[in-house]
């Protein structure tokens, strides 16, 4: 769908890399722009997870891309850059503020070279402000946004999300405005220039809760609940549960007497009359009732009523999940024989994933041929080499 898109990809860690994949994914020709030494994704392995040298963090987000090796600080270097540039309809960073503009490849001077360029700058808090020049991570960005306060009792245990979610949510947005750019590219001719970073993707996971938290006039207080519930702004029974063979989550789904009763606790049904009001209670009720249970047999007590529960898995439950399956969910390919897996896309177009269709998997593996494409020869390509300009791949 997006195979008319020409992007050139400054990108590292996760957000950016994330975000050109997406748009790789759905057909646009990515090129990896990679130091020399290597994207830094590639030297670093999530748990310390590497398939012959290949590593986990760097094939998670680096699919369906073409990776060239470029010195980025010297004259022949950006005289390469600035070739691609004039072939681009995307250039998509996220270096630390100023970096690409000391290099020559800021906004100005990129749509000096090619003016209706759509310039996207992913960054941890903003290009301007009191914070733009500080270090951008997710997990600082978790504390500074409130995910952290609201995930957790923020007196006692204050919990972060198991991942970096704040990293995947931001490079889709970014993803998403590249596309709307492109759009707009394509019937007016004309480039645009997109900023997004971590802060606002933060909060804008936060939709609900902050609508509910500033229209109300809440105070933090409000965020004190019962360890078990799952949200500061619902009411019992939302939330995770300790059962006797596992964990589960409840979410009720329908009437909250029926739920009671089925259950069979006198207390909770004189509890139901006001889940907001009753909620601890109802909450510190039900976690002591289902502590004795299976999830067999919550199942079967909930089943009937067509109420909202389900079992909590981990990993391997997921590799097993008959839906996960179905949806084909993950994918695998090989590295030197050995095998790696990664998740698919996650949207489906016309009942079908797209592809992978290429993995980068050397070093600057693609540079003699996307340099070929954008006019250079393979002698002038040599030369290059042979001064240390680009890598071909042979590290």
């Amino acid at each position: 769908m997006l195979s008319k898109m020409k992007v050139l990809s400054f990108t590292h860690f996760v957000q950016g890399p994330a975000a050109s994949q997406y748009l790789a994914d759905m057909g646009a020709d990515v090129v990896k722009i990679e130091p020399i030494a290597g994207a830094f994704e590639r030297g670093y392995g999530a748990d310390q997870v590497f398939i012959q040298g290949l590593s986990a963090s760097f094939f998670a987000v680096n699919r369906n891309k073409r990776s060239i090796s470029v010195d980025l600080k010297s004259e022949k270097g950006r005289e390469v850059i600035h070739s691609l540039i004039r072939q681009a309809d995307v250039l998509l960073e996220n270096y630390r503020g100023g970096v690409l503009e000391r290099l020559g490849f800021g906004y100005e001077a990129v749509k000096a070279i090619k003016p209706d360029i759509i310039y996207a700058s992913a960054s941890g808090w903003g290009s301007s402000g009191p914070m733009a020049k500080e270090p951008g991570q997710d997990l600082l960005v978790q504390a500074r946004c409130g995910l952290i306060a609201v995930t957790g009792d923020m007196q006692s245990a204050p919990t972060v999300p198991g991942v970096p979610i704040v990293d995947q949510h931001a490079a889709a947005l970014m993803a998403m405005a590249i596309t709307a750019a492109f759009v707009k590219k394509l019937g007016t001719g004309q480039g645009t220039k997109i900023e997004s970073n971590l802060l606002n993707a933060g909060l804008d996971l936060q939709t609900e809760s902050m609508a509910a938290y500033f229209s109300g006039n809440r105070s933090p207080e409000r965020f004190q609940r019962d360890s078990r519930l799952a949200s500061w702004f619902l009411p019992a029974p939302y939330g995770v549960y300790k059962l006797a063979d596992c964990h589960a989550v409840i979410s009720l789904g329908g009437d909250i007497e029926q739920f009671a009763g089925a259950i069979g606790n006198a207390e909770l049904i004189a509890l139901a009359d006001d889940r907001m009001k009753n909620r601890d209670a109802f909450m510190r009720v039900l976690g002591e009732e289902l502590k004795s249970w299976t999830y067999e047999r919550l199942d079967k007590v909930l089943a009937p009523h067509a109420l909202w529960y389900a079992k909590v898995q981990n990993y391997d439950d997921i590799r097993a999940d008959p839906q996960v399956q179905h949806n084909q969910c993950l994918q695998q390919f090989t590295v030197k024989g050995e095998t790696a897996t990664v998740l698919a896309h996650p949207v489906r177009y016309d009942g079908v994933a797209p592809a992978l269709r290429r993995m980068p998997a050397v070093l600057g593996g693609d540079t003699r041929e996307v340099l070929r494409e954008a006019g250079w020869s393979d002698a002038d390509v040599d030369a290059l080499a042979a001064a240390g300009t680009v890598n071909l791949g042979k590290n």
